[in-house]
């Protein structure tokens, strides 16, 4: 039985790889649409090791700021990315759906605090380079694909 998991998934969780079962993270509950409430800047997951085949972030990872201070620093955005492989079973696939630079949709938005480019994902999360490790980052990708869908860049990642 697959398992997806949809951050910031507003309020219905998506599910573009059709798992058999679908949950969501969001900022507030809602037991019947399988969302769980969690800040994800601040708080981990609120989901065990290896649960998911899938996880998806549409239009989410640009609002998580790379740099917070609460009160000691820390790399929220690295943190995310490592809560994501946490939660991902060996092998599983990540797809990240955000505007990315240069469009100017990346700055339109005063929510939008961290901009995504095509180097991010190969450069500092893939199983070759990992320059997040210096950040905290703990685990790695195989970057599987990228590809431009308007100002969108769809990457999909696969758990080392």
């Amino acid at each position: 039985m697959s398992k997806s998991l949809d951050l910031g998934c507003g309020l219905q969780p998506k599910n573009p790889f059709n798992a058999q079962e679908v949950y969501g993270v969001d900022v507030r509950d809602d037991a019947e649409a399988h969302i769980v409430k969690a800040d994800l800047v601040v708080e981990p997951i609120p989901f065990p090791d290896s649960s998911f085949e899938y996880v998806t972030a549409h239009d989410f990872l640009e609002h998580i700021p790379r740099l917070i201070y609460v009160p000691q620093r820390r790399n929220a955005f690295v943190e995310v990315m490592n809560e994501i492989h946490r939660v991902l079973k060996p092998g599983g696939v990540l797809m990240s759906f955000t505007p990315a630079y240069p469009h100017a949709a990346v700055f339109r938005d005063p929510t939008h605090i961290n901009f995504i480019t095509e180097e991010t994902f190969p450069l500092y999360f893939d199983n070759q380079l990992r320059w997040a490790s210096v950040y905290g980052f703990k685990g790695s990708f195989e970057i599987l694909s990228q590809e431009w869908r308007g100002p969108h860049l769809l990457s999909l990642l696969r758990k080392v």
